[in-house]
């Protein structure tokens, strides 16, 4: 008998329902990076989907190779904490990376109070 057959009821449909939020939450973001036009908008649905669609999954396989092992499993927390951690901050670099070079190319993409970069108290003058 494999210990996937000794998983009790109680247990199953916890983790069956986090497995299937997280990965409807994973194909939402990749329908959304699929359908979405523009760079920008294409960065805000995979990096919620990676969030959120890890954090269903990590939680699921949490819960069933715990009870599995008979011990508490928590390394998968660390790999989930580092996924959460370092998406967001990847699509603010993608973001501003993006931003400087359509405001140096002089893009349209961009709104006309982006086109230019604002200028912060401790600028310099600008010199024409």
């Amino acid at each position: 008998m494999s210990p996937l057959q000794s998983v009790p009821l109680w247990l199953a449909i916890p983790v069956a329902f986090f497995v299937v939020l997280g990965s409807t939450l994973t194909l939402i973001g990749a329908l959304g990076f699929a359908r979405l036009q523009s760079f920008y908008d294409r960065l805000h649905a995979p990096t919620l989907a990676t969030s959120w669609g890890t954090g269903g999954v990590m939680i699921a396989s949490a819960l069933m190779f715990s009870f599995i092992e008979g011990r508490a499993i928590v390394h998968e927390f660390a790999i989930g904490f580092c996924i959460v951690l370092t998406t967001p901050i990847t699509l603010m670099m993608l973001g501003r990376a993006a931003l400087e070079r359509d405001r140096a190319e002089g893009s349209d993409a961009l709104p006309l109070d982006m086109r230019t970069r604002p200028q912060r108290p401790d600028d310099p003058p600008a010199q024409d």
